[in-house]
């Protein structure tokens, strides 16, 4: 493929910090984005990814699909061409897994909480 064909894509942490730069061809999906984002994490940042599906790409305002491709997710106002695209990056784990989290959290004591004055 030849090198003007493949985009340059940048992904913004919610702390400012980037990964990337990284150049994908147009035909490359959100969900091989959001792979290389996970494989890609900084481990001393907490509150990391633990799969995929943790993250929301954000472009131009958007939530991206995971089957869209890179091509049909850039906006064409805005950005240079041979310019880096920047998306956000942001991790929200499903409700499933906060849901089962948080019971287990609120879990009941089963042992007795009594006090004799």
């Amino acid at each position: 493929m030849p090198e003007e064909d493949l985009l340059e894509l940048k992904f913004r942490l919610l702390d400012g910090s980037d990964i990337g730069p990284f150049m994908y061809p147009p035909a490359s999906t959100v969900a091989m984005l959001k792979e290389r984002i996970v494989t890609e994490w900084p481990k001393d940042k907490k509150g990391g990814p633990k799969s995929a599906n943790d993250i929301k790409l954000i472009n131009a305002g958007k939530i991206l699909e995971n089957n869209k491709t890179v091509g049909q997710c850039r906006t064409p106002f805005g950005e240079l061409p041979k310019g880096v695209i920047i998306m956000h990056a942001v991790v929200q784990m499903s409700l499933t897994k906060a849901k089962t989290e948080k019971k287990i959290d609120e879990a009941p004591n089963n042992g007795c909480a009594c006090t004799i004055l």
